[in-house]
């Protein structure tokens, strides 16, 4: 029995890890491969579009594949963006800040949050995650007037906290994390208190470093939601300086000419695409690499 299991415990070593193959994987490899292509035809005719030049972005018939890439489509944009006043590079700079802060606080607070709701006893804190619950249901446009309201009475209009601000509460995300922080054994916190921890150590020094596939997982989505956001420079921003890419390339005129439309159209959709899927490459990494070696299940 004991030579049976050393090689079952071989046999899933070599199938967990990825720099050994086994031929049992084919199967699955065939299943996976046509899919992963089929999902990756988007993302391909994204990048092609963009740099097709004007001749072959009305070509009949329509070719997938760019035949003589060009930056006509990004440079047309950066001149048409630079008529406004403010260089292309500020608008992405503004997306920048908006995306790391939003980050940033949605993780802090969100983890703090979730924390309370697992581990910690006081008064109104099945109330407060009722409320959270409910607010899952509400769509950002149905709270825009009375957000408006708050973020103006803060004085905190016109500035780079009207960009993070808003989108610091998500809900999804306390959901999320509280749901992977219930899963963590109460064994590992009385043990953490018996040491002399205290609730502050214990979820910095424990608690986060076993809930990082979910930080993982809101990070991407606090991400998306804040660098497609309009509704921020919209609402809570009049200075043109301060207004964000997402902002400027739903709003900015495309002059008269149908062709350079169509071109900036693609170069604008590229230049939004591109950080979504590097920042999630690079996160659903880390969320992978955690789940297989934290040892949680």
């Amino acid at each position: 029995m004991a030579k049976n299991r050393k090689k079952r415990s071989k046999f899933l070593g070599t199938m967990i890890n990825p720099a050994h193959f086994h031929r049992s994987q084919i199967k699955f490899i065939i299943i996976v491969l046509p899919l992963a292509l089929l999902m990756l035809l988007p993302m391909l005719f994204i990048l092609s579009h963009a740099f097709k030049p004007f001749s072959e972005l009305y070509a009949y018939p329509p070719k997938f594949f760019v035949r003589r890439p060009t930056l006509d489509s990004f440079r047309l944009l950066a001149r048409l963006t630079s008529q406004s006043g403010v260089p292309l590079m500020r608008y992405a700079f503004n997306s920048i800040i908006q995306a790391v802060g939003v980050i940033f606080f949605t993780l802090f607070f969100g983890s703090m949050a979730a924390y309370s709701f697992s581990f910690l006893k006081y008064k109104g804190k099945k109330a407060l995650l009722g409320a959270n619950q409910i607010a899952i249901m509400f769509v950002a446009v149905a709270v825009a007037v009375p957000r408006y309201f708050v973020m103006n009475r803060l004085g905190l209009i016109n500035n780079y906290l009207s960009l993070i601000v808003p989108l610091i509460a998500m809900p999804v995300g306390v959901f999320l994390l509280k749901q992977f922080m219930d899963q963590i054994p109460r064994e590992l916190i009385d043990a953490s208190k018996i040491d002399g921890a205290n609730s502050f150590q214990i979820y910095l020094k424990v608690i986060i470093p076993l809930v990082k596939p979910a930080l993982a997982t809101v990070a991407i989505l606090s991400f998306q939601a804040a660098w497609n956001n309009t509704e921020a420079s919209s609402l809570f921003v009049d200075d043109e300086s301060l207004k964000t890419l997402a902002y400027y390339f739903s709003t900015m005129s495309m002059g008269s000419s149908a062709l350079a439309n169509q071109g900036m159209s693609a170069a604008a959709s590229l230049i939004m695409f591109l950080p979504n899927i590097i920042f999630f490459i690079l996160v659903q990494n880390q969320v992978m690499n955690t789940m297989a070696y934290s040892g949680m299940k």
